[in-house]
């Protein structure tokens, strides 16, 4: 019997995430593979349960909806933060992520939406949040 993928399986793989218009949001397949620890937060949980139960050698197409792939879009998480708000020297361009320290150290990245003299309007929601997206992956290797 093959090994097939379960929630501690340590992989290698290929792996794009489009979305349905065919944009490429992130290719591993023009590249060396990933490695990855199922469960280490490396790939979102909700990518991680698609493959859960796969097989190695063989290329699987998800096509999943928002609340399947990286959340519906959230309105709170986006916020108009007034300029002097900003850390001094902070690199504003429209069209951008904007990095952010939270008082914990932690990171985390917001997307500039909008700029004027007196505030920008960043969102805080990933990327593809409220996007229908197409997951491929092709498991090389499961440990």
């Amino acid at each position: 019997m093959s090994a097939t993928v379960r929630s501690d399986s340590y992989l290698t793989l290929h792996y794009r995430i489009t979305t349905l218009d065919g944009e490429e949001f992130l290719s591993t397949f023009d590249m060396s593979p990933a490695t990855l620890q199922m469960g280490s937060g490396q790939l979102s949980e909700n990518l991680e349960s698609v493959l859960i139960g796969l097989p190695a050698k063989e290329r699987f197409v998800f096509e999943l909806e928002p609340e399947q792939a990286f959340g519906v879009h959230n309105d709170r998480l986006v916020e108009r933060i007034a300029r002097d708000a900003l850390p001094a020297g902070m690199e504003l361009k429209e069209n951008s992520v904007v990095e952010f320290t939270a008082p914990n150290g932690a990171t985390f990245a917001g997307f500039l939406r909008e700029l004027d003299a007196v505030s920008g309007l960043f969102d805080f929601n990933h990327p593809l949040a409220g996007k229908t997206i197409r997951f491929e992956v092709e498991i090389i290797g499961i440990m």
